[in-house]
């Protein structure tokens, strides 16, 4: 039994502008036709009937920075220690759900605890569940400055963490068979951190020599060498190392741009987590005393100069949202960074729908399948009530998302609601200041401090 699906407007994840009046048959989860109405192949009695004759058809959207485990965290302990591993699995499946149900089919999940992305992608696969596509990492792999050594050295980096701390080159190469052998689709190093040099810039985490023979034996063994990289000099060495995709990349400088164009690195922004950092924080967030909106902003704007450039020369712009955080919670922003696309770094709307499903889809270890409406890919689409053509940001809308459909098949897009105080908010502060007489007296007036 096939299923024949009647679309007012489709785009193809490859073109510029959407066809009228088109028509997609689906066998087996897979596209056999797509293409005007006119010349489909006839309909069968038995077949199953979608009528969006109204509606905007386009392929599955991507999110290549989706991290499944942090369970929409307010702080790196709650990400790293607050709830137990099988708890982050069972919560990440759940919001693997909110993440399809926006109209994302394929996620990558580049770095969380213990095998948690891979159990979800594992049982997701195995039909156990419905989810999006995802392709796994395992932890970041990570040195004395790198990201996710966060813990005084008296802790340690704690087993429960997102990442896993290596002391040496050896170390390094093994954690990478390590994870290889445990089925990971990609390995993410953490090129750096919050260590800075009096100057400012960012320092690298390991050296060039380090960085090209970690990425090496990725590549050897048959994976994907992702890596997190906001520093000029963790950009170098990673674009001469050849990693396949750098998140971030914001003080990228000439000598890395050109690295980047000549190893054809891809970049993964994540533009929407600091453009959120500087208009969400509040004066009653930490964050907002320690600086971050100030910082964020200048991040930003560099980021978004430098990423203009690289996208006008021809370096692939691909999106991710670093969904998981209390700024970035899963199945709300995800085409935030389409917008953000469009607005900073000059792309048109075409440009950034296609960098969210066939260019996104070139990265991904299940990629061959999935990012465009043709036959032979598996009938993974999303259905607006909209021109995302028109305006990017009708994805946002939730209730503009008519369908999901995963290999032909609908989702349910029913809305679930949950407690966050029970799900991640288990790192509590139970006072945001310090009570001094000063303090009480800036905040209440003196006569709170006379009684």
């Amino acid at each position: 039994m096939a299923t024949f699906i009647k679309c007012g407007w489709l785009y193809d994840g490859k073109g510029e502008t959407a066809a009228a009046d088109q028509a997609i048959l689906v066998q087996d989860g897979t596209i056999a036709y797509a293409g005007p109405a006119a010349a489909a192949p006839a309909r069968k009695q038995d077949d199953v009937f979608l009528d969006y004759s109204g509606l905007f058809v386009l392929p599955g959207l991507i999110d290549l920075h989706t991290h499944l485990a942090y369970g929409n965290a307010k702080s790196e302990e709650n990400i790293d220690i607050y709830s137990p591993m099988e708890f982050r699995a069972l919560r990440g499946m759940f919001f693997a759900q909110q993440v399809l149900a926006a109209g994302y089919t394929s996620i990558c999940s580049p770095g969380d605890a213990g095998r948690i992305s891979l159990s979800i992608r594992n049982a997701v696969d195995a039909g156990l569940f419905t989810g999006p596509r995802v392709m796994a990492a395992g932890p970041y792999i990570t040195s004395r400055q790198g990201l996710a050594d966060w813990y005084p050295t008296w802790i340690g980096t704690p087993e429960t963490g997102v990442g896993h701390l290596v002391k040496s080159l050896d170390e390094s190469i093994e954690e990478v068979r390590r994870q290889v052998k445990e089925g990971v689709d990609c390995i993410k190093i953490a090129m750096d951190g919050r260590m800075k040099r009096a100057d400012g810039e960012f320092i690298a985490a390991f050296t060039q020599a380090e960085t090209s023979a970690i990425v090496e034996e990725v590549h050897r063994l048959g994976r994907k060498a992702i890596v997190h990289a906001r520093g000029r000099e963790a950009v170098l060495y990673s674009a001469r190392a050849a990693v396949d995709l750098i998140f971030h990349a914001s003080y990228m400088d000439e000598e890395g741009l050109d690295a980047v164009l000549k190893n054809k690195c891809s970049i993964a922004p994540t533009l929407t987590f600091l453009r959120h950092d500087i208009d969400f924080t509040q004066p009653t967030d930490q964050a907002f005393h320690h600086g971050r909106r100030a910082a964020s902003q200048a991040e930003f704007d560099t980021a978004c100069a430098v990423l203009s450039r690289a996208y006008k020369l021809g370096v692939p712009i691909l999106p991710g949202t670093d969904s998981g955080f209390a700024l970035t919670p899963y199945g709300e922003w995800h085409a935030k960074e389409l917008d953000i696309f469009v607005k900073y770094l000059g792309m048109t709307t075409a440009q950034a729908l296609r960098s969210a499903t066939s260019l996104a889809a070139k990265f991904l270890s299940h990629g061959a399948g999935v990012g465009a409406i043709e036959a032979g890919k598996l009938a993974d689409l999303v259905v607006v009530d909209g021109d995302p053509l028109r305006d990017v940001t009708v994805l946002l809308e939730k209730q503009r998302i008519k369908a999901v459909l995963l290999g032909g098949e609908p989702v349910d897009l029913r809305q679930r609601s949950y407690d966050p105080s029970k799900v991640s908010d288990f790192s509590h502060q139970w006072w945001s200041t310090l009570y001094t007489r000063e303090r009480v007296e800036s905040l209440f007036g003196a006569s709170r401090v006379a009684a």
